[in-house]
C-alpha cells in the first residue's frame, strides 16, 4: 500500500522516490527539497533560506506568495476555476481588454493560454494561416519552447536526436556586441551588414513561402543578449519587404521586467503578433497571444483553430488581472528601472574585483554576467558550474547559461518586488562565490 501523501518522508526516501519515479527533463535536479516560498526567498525542508534570483522559472515577478495573488486564487477557485473552452467569463474578457490598454494600437485582440511554448505555437499557427505560407525565421541561440513549431524555432538547445523539425525553419545570427562577427573599422559590431547577410542567406534558402520572423527582444536563454538600438526597426523592414509577419516573444521581457511595460517600446516598433507568458501569471500558468483586429479577422475567416483544454480559463485570468493591478498600482515599471540601475552598479563593482567577469548586459531587472578569460573571451564550463554551485551553498539561487562559443552567463531576474537590501545580499553572495571559485583554479 502506498504511503499517505500527508506523511513526511525522510530526505533519503524523498530522493530515492524522485530518482526512481521522475523523468529527468533537463539536466540534474537541484538537490534541495523546497518546502515553501515567500517574497524573494525559498525555504528548504531542512531550514535553509535561499534568495531566489531567478523568480522561480523567471516568472514570479511579484515574488512568491504575494498576498494579492493568494487572495485572488482563494476567492476565484471557490467560485469559478475552469470552463468548457467555448464558454467565456468576466475575468477572461476583462484581462483581454486590460492587456490591450497596456499596448499600442493596433494590438487589441488576445488569446489566453497557459505557457510560452503554447503561445508561440498559436502565434506561428496563426501567422502560417494568415499568410498562406510556412517558413519561420528565428535567432540562432533562441528559445521559444518545447512543442513542435516552437521547438523547431528554438536553436539554443534541444535539437539533436528528435528527428526532423517542422519544415521551413531558418536561423539568423544573433547581433552580439560582445562577440561581433561582422565588424566596423573600429572593431565594433556591424549589425546592419550582418542583417543584410543573414537575409541574403534566407532568400537563397527560401522556397518563396516566408511567413514570419519569431524573435525575443532580449535573448534570455541565449545569454541575455540585447540587439542594439535600431536593429528591430531594420528587421521589421526586412519582414515587410518579404510579406512576413513580425512576432515578438516577450515571455521573459514583458510586463515591466525591463523597466518598461514591454521591451519593444525601446525600439519604436510594434509587432504584428506579441506573445506573453511567465510574467503574466506571476508564476501561475498563464500566457497570451495579442494581435491586431485585422490579423485576427483574417485568421478567423480562414478557420483558425486553437481549441485547447485550458484556453480562456477563468482562474488564471483572474490572477492575470491581479498581476496588472499590482504592476500599475505599485508602479513596478519605474521600480524595475530603479532597481535595475542598482543591480547593474553592483555587478559593475564585482567586475572591477574579478578579472573573470567579461561582460555585463541586460535591461531593468533582467541581467547577465558573463564569466570569461578577458583576453580570449572564452571560459570553461567548469568555472560557471563552480560559481553556480557555490552560490547555492551560500544561499543564492542562480541560473547559468552555457552555450558553445560563449563563456558561462549568470542569468539574473529577481522579483520586481525585491528590495535593495535583498539585491545587496545577492550581490555579496555572488561576489564571494566568484572569488571562492577562482581561488581553486
Amino acid at each position: 500500500m502506498a504511503a499517505s501523501t500527508t506523511d513526511s518522508p525522510s530526505s533519503e526516501r524523498f530522493w530515492a522516490d524522485a530518482d526512481r519515479h521522475l523523468v529527468r527533463y533537463g539536466g540534474e535536479f537541484t538537490r534541495e527539497i523546497i518546502d515553501r516560498a515567500a517574497g524573494s526567498f525559498l525555504f528548504t525542508a531542512d531550514g535553509r533560506k535561499i534568495l531566489d534570483f531567478t523568480s522561480g522559472q523567471m516568472s514570479a515577478i511579484l515574488g512568491h506568495s504575494h498576498p494579492a495573488i493568494v487572495a485572488t486564487v482563494q476567492r476565484q477557485v471557490a467560485t469559478l476555476d475552469h470552463l468548457f473552452s467555448g464558454m467565456l467569463s468576466r475575468p477572461v474578457v476583462d484581462l483581454a481588454r486590460r492587456l490591450a490598454d497596456t499596448l499600442p494600437a493596433p494590438l487589441e485582440k488576445a488569446l489566453l493560454l497557459t505557457t510560452g511554448a503554447e503561445s508561440n505555437e498559436a502565434a506561428i499557427r496563426m501567422a502560417k494561416l494568415v499568410t498562406g505560407r510556412h517558413e519561420i525565421v528565428s535567432f540562432a541561440r533562441s528559445w521559444h519552447g518545447m512543442t513542435q513549431a516552437a521547438a523547431s524555432a528554438t536553436y539554443s538547445a534541444g535539437r539533436r536526436g528528435y528527428g526532423p523539425g517542422a519544415p521551413g525553419n531558418f536561423a539568423i545570427p544573433v547581433p552580439n556586441a560582445y562577440r561581433p562577427d561582422f565588424t566596423t573599422a573600429d572593431g565594433s559590431l556591424d549589425w546592419r551588414r550582418q542583417l543584410d547577410f543573414a537575409f541574403d542567406l534566407i532568400d537563397a534558402q527560401s522556397t518563396g513561402s516566408l511567413a514570419a520572423c519569431l524573435v525575443e527582444p532580449i535573448l534570455s536563454s541565449g545569454g541575455i543578449i540585447e540587439p542594439p538600438p535600431g536593429y528591430f526597426a531594420a528587421l521589421q523592414v526586412k519582414c515587410r519587404e518579404r510579406g512576413m509577419l513580425l512576432i515578438l516573444d516577450e515571455a521573459q521581457t514583458g510586463l515591466c521586467r525591463t523597466g518598461t511595460w514591454y521591451a519593444f517600446e525601446r525600439d519604436g516598433v510594434i509587432p504584428d503578433i506579441l506573445t506573453l507568458s511567465k510574467t503574466l501569471g506571476a508564476g501561475l500558468p498563464l500566457a497570451a497571444v495579442v494581435t491586431s483586429a485585422e490579423i485576427e479577422q483574417e485568421a478567423y475567416d480562414r478557420g483558425f483553430l486553437f481549441f485547447t483544454t485550458h484556453v480562456a480559463d477563468p482562474l488564471v485570468a483572474a490572477v492575470g488581472n491581479t498581476v496588472l493591478d499590482v504592476l500599475i498600482g505599485d508602479r513596478l515599471d519605474e521600480r524595475a528601472r530603479s532597481l535595475g540601475t542598482f543591480l547593474r552598479q553592483g555587478l559593475a563593482d564585482i567586475a572591477g574585483r574579478h578579472e573573470v567577469v567579461g561582460d555585463i548586459r541586460g535591461r531593468g531587472l533582467l541581467a547577465g554576467l558573463e564569466l570569461v578569460d578577458r583576453e580570449t573571451k572564452r571560459s570553461s564550463n567548469e568555472l560557471g558550474a563552480r560559481v553556480t554551485r557555490r552560490c547555492l551553498e551560500l544561499g543564492l539561487h542562480m541560473n547559468i547559461v552555457q552555450l558553445p562559443g560563449m563563456g558561462g552567463v549568470l542569468r539574473m531576474a529577481p522579483p520586481l518586488t525585491a528590495t535593495e537590501d535583498e539585491l545587496s545580499l545577492g550581490l555579496a553572495m555572488l561576489d564571494k562565490a566568484i572569488g571562492d571559485a577562482c581561488a581553486v583554479l
